[in-house]
């Protein structure tokens, strides 16, 4: 499916509805689709939102690659951004950053989240993706950007899908195969939970 950083959209379609059929590729969807196989970690201590000098900077990006480096993708890290327009045309777009921060990704496919709304006021989720060789720092400016809210939507995971990793300003969102998976990460970064009854 995923060659030299290159995928084929179809194919992508194909594997996303096969490994998580009960939800359409909306990152802020996915804890309420499934929510045993779901935890959420804040970014900062105190739950803090946004960093604000180099060393919380630092903190956010050793907390979101310790998670990622336990997750494991393998050689290869796929990256899916989202971007908005008002028309199923992919441009104008709201977000530029976007592109900005991930030149080399590709179209993937186009939603609609609201189809019953108005179609004056309806928007259209442009999704798009790529796939990089996986280590630690290769994809900072993507991080420091989804912390200074420049963009949104974004979701990480292997090749294969086996997990999904949504990253948001002030914390992210895991979503794993299993509750024994989800319960062994909560285990190793408690001090990362919220303390909101729902984890939220």
């Amino acid at each position: 499916m995923i060659l030299n950083g290159a995928f084929e959209p179809q194919a992508l379609s194909q594997l996303w509805d096969r490994k998580w059929p009960e939800c359409p590729p909306f990152a802020h969807w996915l804890p309420g689709r499934y929510p045993d196989h779901w935890v959420r970690f804040r970014s900062l201590p105190e739950s803090k939102r946004y960093p604000d000098s180099a060393a919380e900077y630092a903190i956010v990006l050793d907390r979101h690659y310790t998670v990622l480096s336990e997750l494991n993708p393998g050689s290869h890290l796929l990256i899916i951004t989202a971007e908005w327009t008002d028309t199923p045309q992919t441009t104008p777009q709201r977000w530029p950053r976007r592109s900005e921060v991930t030149p080399t990704s590709r179209h993937w496919q186009t939603l609609i989240e609201e189809p019953d709304e108005e179609p004056d006021f309806r928007s259209h989720t442009q999704l798009y993706a790529e796939a990089r060789p996986w280590q630690p720092d290769t994809i900072d400016t993507l991080l420091r950007a989804v912390a200074d809210d420049e963009i949104n939507g974004v979701l990480l995971g292997p090749p294969d899908l086996g997990w999904l990793y949504h990253p948001y300003d002030g914390g992210a969102d895991v979503i794993v195969s299993t509750r024994a998976e989800r319960d062994e990460l909560k285990a190793r970064h408690p001090t990362w939970l919220s303390d909101h009854p729902a984890g939220l």
